[in-house]
């Protein structure tokens, strides 16, 4: 007997189990949603889900490019850069 996966017909999340909020853009670094996409999700018809989804990849480049951190701050004030 093999076990069947129940799924719902619907658009799925783009939830990646990356969930900070970037503080200057106010997206989700993992999935890229807005809060209020992502407390809205279940509410969204399939439309607009599809909708959020298509406008997704634009929005990477609303994110600012991380310049190393902590090792890269103390690499520069040590002069090993």
């Amino acid at each position: 007997m093999s076990d069947k996966v129940w799924k719902r017909d619907e658009v799925q999340s783009p939830c990646v189990n990356i969930c900070v909020i970037h503080r200057e853009a106010r997206l989700c670094t993992g999935c890229l949603r807005t809060i209020d996409e992502i407390t809205q999700w279940s509410r969204l018809t399939d439309e607009a889900r599809a909708e959020v989804i298509a406008a997704l990849p634009a929005r990477q480049s609303k994110l600012s490019v991380r310049r190393g951190g902590r090792a890269a701050r103390l690499a520069r004030n040590t002069g090993n850069s």
